[in-house]
């Protein structure tokens, strides 16, 4: 017997990502290192969250555990309902996308093939049907139809970013993972990317997690910030609410040099709302 089928607004009541209690443990050196203790957070649908913390604070650690490729030593991750483990089935790409901190595309592949590759191996599509659904994601990127057939070497950075994007984006996830977006990118190509994630976030209604350090990023994209120290999450909320907490860890990222600038911004953008 099939299991019910939850109504539409209990399913859009979830949080997209749940996180309870969550240990993280890794054996290093032969000793145990807790990274992650009895963490908890929610992020809501719809929502662009953004993960900061030191080296070594756990960071990337919670987006492997959210695609399922790290299992939490205690706690439970579940995405979209169901366990973040199960996602490693069949259809995963169809439900999180994934960037990767430097682009991660395949070197052989063209563009268009790097950003077919999820739908050629669900093998029931045909080749024309999957040309066009890759062309169209590469539009969406704002690249060019000749783009298409050039290999990644021969691409900028940007170039690589925003292609790797169209890739994570084919199969239309609700959720969309990011690992320091704009890293490597000059300033230009920094905004510039990231004026199109925040388009791309409001279209198609997409719940972003995003991990950065730069703090132009993160105040341009998030809608909620949480900070991850001392093994769990110190401080959440919007970037004036979590600025103004007396955490040292928040103290040294966000009210240093770099995170008067940026503070500085933040007061500006207020008084033009």
């Amino acid at each position: 017997m099939n299991p019910p089928i939850e109504p539409v607004a209990q399913v859009l009541r979830q949080p997209m990502v749940q996180i309870d209690k969550l240990w993280s443990v890794f054996r290093r050196a032969g000793r145990d290192v807790v990274v992650h203790q009895e963490l908890d957070l929610r992020i809501a649908r719809g929502e662009l969250l953004s993960i900061v913390g030191g080296s070594g604070s756990g960071k990337t650690v919670l987006l492997r555990q959210m695609l399922g490729l790290a299992l939490p030593t205690r706690g439970q991750v579940t995405v979209q309902g169901q366990p973040a483990t199960q996602l490693g089935r069949a259809g995963a790409s169809s439900r999180v996308g994934m960037l990767f901190q430097h682009g991660a595309l395949f070197s052989a592949f063209s563009v268009l093939d790097n950003i077919a590759f999820a739908l050629r191996e669900l093998g029931t599509l045909p080749d024309n049907l999957i040309r066009d659904v890759a062309l169209v994601k590469l539009q969406m990127v704002g690249l060019a139809p000749s783009v298409a057939h050039q290999m990644p070497a021969s691409l900028s950075g940007g170039m690589i970013k925003r292609v790797a994007l169209a890739r994570a984006l084919v199969m239309d996830p609700p959720l969309l993972l990011l690992d320091e977006p704009t890293a490597g990118l000059d300033p230009g190509s920094a905004d510039t990317f990231c004026a199109l994630l925040k388009s791309l976030h409001e279209e198609l209604g997409l719940t972003v997690v995003m991990v950065t350090h730069d703090l132009d990023t993160l105040l341009e994209l998030s809608t909620r910030i949480a900070v991850v120290a001392d093994k769990h999450i110190v401080a959440e909320g919007d970037a004036a609410h979590v600025m103004a907490q007396p955490h040292p860890f928040i103290k040294e990222f966000f009210l240093g040099e770099r995170g008067r600038r940026a503070s500085a911004l933040l007061h500006r953008q207020a008084q033009t709302e």
